[in-house]
């Protein structure tokens, strides 16, 4: 047990990281729009999502919803940018690879304080768990260095006419999202990092398999 305080971190950090990684993935603003004409966007302020674009707007332009008005990204709609469809995947692979290694860091541990001696056992599980860490924080790195990359250069997105989306943004920032992932992906890798160094203890009294 003394020998894997590095392992338990390694558990809650990731825990943490992949709670961030499934919050990034599910907040719209990854990418806030200034726009100069608020005819349609009140505000004056549209977000970005990786699944859907939403802005404020007092005119009646969705059923039901006269003032936030969102439009879910389409699959179809060969004009959306690569990165919100690499974000897309990305971000699901990254959910499923880093629950994955949160499953295999519990297992290993389990055996760790029940006194479960198996070395061959517990070496793996963390070794699997530290490189499924590592991989879900790459899989988060990639999307939001990616559309961090695009709101820095001001890029335009040529939205469908059913948007009521401007083409190109007065200016645009960086939402939520972004720096939200930005700590997931740190917190993944460090997890990975933790869980990969570990090294089973070899004394006389113990049996390894």
């Amino acid at each position: 047990v003394s020998t894997s305080h590095l392992q338990l971190a390694a558990f809650a950090l990731g825990t943490v990281g992949w709670i961030l990684c499934t919050v990034s993935m599910g907040i719209v603003e990854w990418r806030v729009w200034h726009v100069d004409n608020t005819t349609i966007i009140s505000s004056g302020v549209a977000w970005v999502g990786i699944w859907k674009v939403c802005f404020i707007s007092y005119l009646h332009v969705s059923p039901g919803y006269k003032e936030q008005f969102c439009h879910k990204l389409s699959g179809y709609d060969s004009s959306i940018p690569h990165e919100i469809y690499a974000a897309q995947g990305l971000l699901l692979i990254a959910m499923c690879t880093g629950l994955l290694g949160l499953t295999a860091t519990i297992f290993a541990l389990r055996n760790v304080y029940m006194g479960i001696t198996h070395k061959t056992l517990i070496t793996r599980f963390f070794l699997v768990g530290g490189f499924f860490y590592v991989l879900a924080g790459l899989c988060v790195l990639i999307p939001v260095s990616w559309n961090f990359y695009s709101v820095t250069h001001n890029q335009s997105i040529a939205f469908p006419p059913s948007y009521y989306m401007p083409s190109s943004p007065a200016a645009q920032e960086a939402g939520a999202a972004i720096p939200i992932g930005i700590v997931a992906v740190i917190l993944l890798l460090l997890s990975g990092t933790f869980s990969l160094s570990y090294r089973f203890p070899v004394t006389a009294n113990t049996t390894t398999k």
